[in-house]
């Protein structure tokens, strides 16, 4: 709350760190729906994959572990379960299939926090519940010593915070004075500075974090796990986390490098969509179709170098020979010379009849 307060109040700029991911995960979610209409075999693997890397790394960030050789059966199939571990990642599984199906329908809202919370904890007495008693973030170290690492918000004042919270952050979503992907990581840093629950904030956190970008267009989560590159990076998420926080409660924090790090999970996960994509060769055909689809979306007039941005696994030489087909067709015309030489469709120019 504390974060969105502030930039909502004095949001004037962004530091080039920060603008430099944004530029980048602009730029990929930009090229998705290219990437996206490949391989339908290769991106239901993905799918199916980043399934069970979520609900095993989110629980595993928390200590919550269960029998690797039965991941598969406990995330797709309908097993006794043997213990309360093996609850909590079915539990999380399902918040996920909540996310995946409905997203669109889901608003950031208490009801949907709640929701998501109870789906992500399974049967347990306070499961959709805000926490009753405070609850301290507590680091714990091996040689039994323990330090409050941050005082959340009490008890009592969690569920007025809460509701400024989604207040503040679908105000400013509509207001768009601050870059969207930069509200989504604040939410999320003040998420889990208030610290609603006694247990689970940081699964619900994640799964917020996912349900967010889809409400953005971000549609990598769909296929890399936000969770299993949050995992990867535990200590500087850890870190960050911490230096974001300190001060939170007086709104003399530093949101930036929590806010770095979430920025740098998304641009992680497109870098690593893209690069998997970009492996699979493409069926004959396939490779001239992302070319025409691409001169299809793209506004007027482009440059070869526009559709070798947006068609990253395409060679130049194809994108010139499409080019080329499609000028002795006349349904583009070459404005110039040279390899800066721009381009425009004509009024023959139709994307099904090419």
């Amino acid at each position: 709350m504390m974060t969105l307060r502030f930039f909502s109040a004095n949001f004037e700029s962004i530091p080039a760190s920060t603008a430099w991911y944004l530029s980048d995960i602009a730029e990929s979610k930009g090229k998705q729906d290219l990437f996206t209409k490949q391989s339908p075999q290769l991106l239901k693997a993905l799918r199916e994959h980043a399934l069970i890397e979520s609900a095993v790394s989110s629980n595993r960030i928390e200590g919550v572990e269960a029998d690797q050789s039965r991941i598969g059966t406990i995330v797709f199939g309908k097993p006794i379960l043997r213990n309360r571990d093996e609850e909590e990642v079915q539990g999380y599984r399902r918040a996920l299939d909540l996310i995946h199906m409905q997203g669109a329908k889901l608003s950031i809202s208490k009801g949907t926090i709640l929701r998501l919370h109870s789906l992500a904890r399974g049967e347990i007495w306070d499961a959709g519940k805000y926490k009753e008693k405070d609850s301290d973030i507590i680091e714990n170290y091996p040689d039994g010593h323990s330090r409050v690492r941050f005082k959340t918000v009490p008890a009592v004042d969690t569920p007025n915070y809460m509701r400024k919270l989604i207040e503040l952050y679908n105000v400013a979503i509509k207001d768009r004075k601050t870059p969207s992907a930069v509200l989504m990581a604040a939410f999320n840093l003040d998420f889990l500075c208030i610290h609603p629950f006694r247990d689970g904030n940081g699964r619900v956190s994640r799964l917020l974090l996912l349900l967010q970008c889809y409400h953005l267009g971000f549609e990598v989560g769909r296929y890399i796990s936000l969770e299993r590159l949050i995992e990867q990076n535990k200590e500087r998420y850890y870190e960050t986390l911490e230096q974001s926080s300190h001060g939170w409660h007086e709104r003399k924090h530093d949101p930036w490098p929590y806010i770095n790090y979430i920025l740098f999970i998304i641009k992680a996960a497109y870098r690593e969509f893209e690069e998997r994509l970009g492996r699979v060769k493409s069926p004959r055909g396939e490779k001239t179709s992302l070319v025409l689809r691409a001169i299809d979306s793209i506004p007027e007039p482009f440059r070869v170098a526009e559709l070798r941005r947006k068609c990253p696994n395409v060679s130049v030489d194809t994108i010139r020979k499409v080019l080329k087909d499609l000028r002795s067709k006349k349904q583009v015309e070459c404005l110039g010379r040279g390899q800066s030489a721009q381009w425009r469709k004509t009024n023959k120019w139709q994307l099904g009849n090419t």
